[in-house]
C-alpha cells in the first residue's frame, strides 16, 4: 500500500473532493481519506447558489450536475406561522448559470469523489483518519480500514482537514466535549415524495426556537431541513413522548408553519429523519495554523442562509489557488512557504466568508424569536424586495473565486469556457507550472 504523498486530504465531502480534484489534476499525488461509504445521505439543505455552478464545471462535474439537479431556484419565501411572503431571488450575471439549484448530497458527493478518483487521487474508503500529527512539511496521518483489518501511517508535506465540524477525529473527540446548553442547535433533515412545494421556490422557515428551509431537489424529492434549540426540542419531545426526535420535529413544523403543512398534505417521507449536532457556528481557521482547513473545518455559518456547500467548494478553491500559484511538488516541504500560503489563505478566507458568518448569525437569531419574526414578516409584506436584498447580502450572487482563477484551477482535461483572454492565459500559465501533462451522523441523545 502506498503511504507517501504530496498531500493528504481528510474528508471527501464537497470541500475535500474539490481540493483533491484540483491538486491531483495539477500533478500532485493526493491521498483522499473518507470513513463513510458512498452514496450516503447527510444532514444538509442541499442548495447550491448559482455562483458555484461554474466551479462545478471547472471541477469536471458540471454536465452531470445539470442532468440531475432540481429546478432552477428563482424565488424565495419567508414562512412563519400562518403567513408567507414571496419575493424574487437575485440572478447572477453569468450567461449560463443565473440561478441556483438543489442536488441531494448522496448524489453530489458521489459525483465529486468519482471525479477525484478519475483525476488521479488515491481514495481510501471506508477508512478512518485517527489523527493528524506533525507539522508543515512533514505530516503523519494514522488511518484504519473500517471494512477489513488494516492500518497505515500516511506521510505528506501538505495536510488538509476537510472532515467538517461535526466529525472530529477519534483522538480529538474528548477535547471537543462541552457542557450541554439550552441554546445548542441540532440539525434535522428528511426527504419527501409528492410534496406540493412549487418548483423554483426556496422557502425559509421561521418558528420559535428554530429555523429551516424547503427545496425541490433531484428526482422530484422535496428536502426539508431545520435547526432547533435543545430546550425547544426537549419540550417538543416531552409533549410527544411516543415519537422519535425527527418525527417530533416534523409534527412541530406541520403545526407551527402553514407552508410546511400545505406542502406535505399528500406527501410521503422517503427514509428516516437524519439528525446531527450540536452545531458549532464560528471561525476555526487561524493564520498560524499549520494544518490547512477547508469547508466546515475552517468555519461554519448558521445554515439559515444555505451557504454551507458554497463555502465548502469555494474555500477549497481559494486554498488550492494559493497552493498551486508558484510551487512545484518537489518543494512542498518548505515550511516558510507553507506559512505564507496559510497567511494568504486565511486573509482571503476571512475577506470572502467572515461577513457571511456574521450575517447568518443575525438572521438565525432573528428567525428563532417570535417577536423579531413578526416584525420581519411585516416589513417583508410591505417591502418584499427586502428578501431579495437579504439574499444579495448573503452573497448569493458573488463567488469567492474569480473567473481568471477559476479557469486557471481547472484540472487538465476539463474544458472551461473562458470569459476573457486573461482566463485563457492564466490556464496555460498554471498548467505550465504544474509539471504535469496528464490528466449520516446522528447524535445518540436525539435518537
Amino acid at each position: 500500500m502506498r503511504t507517501d504523498f504530496d498531500a493528504i486530504v481528510v474528508g471527501a465531502g464537497p470541500a475535500g473532493s474539490a481540493a483533491a480534484i484540483l491538486l491531483a489534476g495539477a500533478g500532485w499525488s493526493v491521498a483522499l481519506v473518507e470513513k463513510q461509504r458512498f452514496p450516503r445521505r447527510k444532514v444538509c439543505g442541499e442548495c447550491l447558489a448559482a455562483t458555484n455552478l461554474p466551479l462545478l464545471a471547472a471541477l469536471g462535474v458540471g454536465p452531470a450536475f445539470a442532468a440531475s439537479a432540481g429546478p432552477e431556484l428563482r424565488r424565495v419565501a419567508l414562512m412563519s406561522g400562518e403567513r408567507t411572503v414571496v419575493a424574487d431571488l437575485p440572478a447572477t450575471r453569468h450567461p449560463e448559470y443565473p440561478w441556483g439549484r438543489a442536488l441531494g448530497r448522496e448524489t453530489l458527493d458521489a459525483l465529486l469523489l468519482a471525479r477525484a478518483r478519475a483525476a488521479g487521487a488515491h481514495v481510501l474508503q471506508p477508512w478512518s483518519a485517527l489523527a493528524i500529527e506533525g507539522a508543515a512539511g512533514d505530516w503523519h496521518c494514522a488511518v484504519e480500514a473500517l471494512d477489513r483489518r488494516g492500518a497505515a501511517s500516511l506521510r505528506a508535506p501538505v495536510a488538509i482537514a476537510a472532515h467538517g465540524s461535526w466529525e472530529a477525529l477519534p483522538r480529538d473527540r474528548p477535547r471537543r466535549r462541552q457542557a450541554r446548553r439550552a441554546s445548542d442547535l441540532f440539525a434535522f433533515k428528511a426527504n419527501f415524495r409528492d410534496a406540493s412545494l412549487d418548483e423554483g421556490l426556496l422557502p425559509v422557515l421561521s418558528f420559535a426556537g428554530g429555523y429551516g428551509g424547503m427545496v425541490v431537489a433531484d428526482g422530484g424529492l422535496t428536502t426539508i431541513a431545520c435547526c432547533i434549540r435543545r430546550d425547544r426540542l426537549a419540550a417538543c419531545r416531552q409533549a410527544l413522548p411516543a415519537l422519535g426526535a425527527g418525527d417530533a420535529v416534523e409534527a412541530l413544523l406541520r403545526r407551527d408553519c402553514r407552508g410546511v403543512r400545505l406542502a406535505l398534505q399528500a406527501a410521503s417521507r422517503e427514509g428516516p429523519w437524519l439528525a446531527a449536532g450540536p452545531l458549532d457556528p464560528g471561525i476555526r481557521l487561524r493564520a498560524d495554523d499549520q494544518l490547512f482547513r477547508v469547508g466546515n473545518a475552517a468555519g461554519e455559518a448558521h445554515p439559515i442562509i444555505g451557504e454551507g456547500m458554497s463555502m465548502a467548494l469555494q474555500s477549497a478553491s481559494l486554498l488550492c489557488a494559493q497552493l498551486l500559484a508558484d510551487k512545484r511538488c518537489d518543494q512542498l516541504s518548505d515550511k516558510a512557504w507553507q506559512g505564507g500560503v496559510a497567511r494568504r489563505y486565511a486573509a482571503a478566507w476571512r475577506s470572502q466568508f467572515e461577513r457571511r458568518l456574521r450575517l447568518a448569525a443575525v438572521f438565525a437569531h432573528l428567525a428563532m424569536r417570535p417577536a423579531s419574526t413578526a416584525l420581519l414578516m411585516q416589513l417583508a409584506r410591505n417591502w418584499p424586495g427586502l428578501l431579495t436584498l437579504g439574499a444579495c447580502w448573503a452573497d448569493k450572487t458573488r463567488c469567492a473565486v474569480n473567473a481568471v482563477t477559476l479557469a486557471a484551477l481547472a484540472p487538465i482535461g476539463v474544458t472551461v469556457a473562458a470569459s476573457s483572454a486573461d482566463s485563457r492565459f492564466a490556464l496555460t500559465a498554471l498548467r505550465g507550472r504544474s509539471g504535469s501533462d496528464e490528466m449520516t451522523t446522528t447524535t445518540k441523545e436525539d435518537r
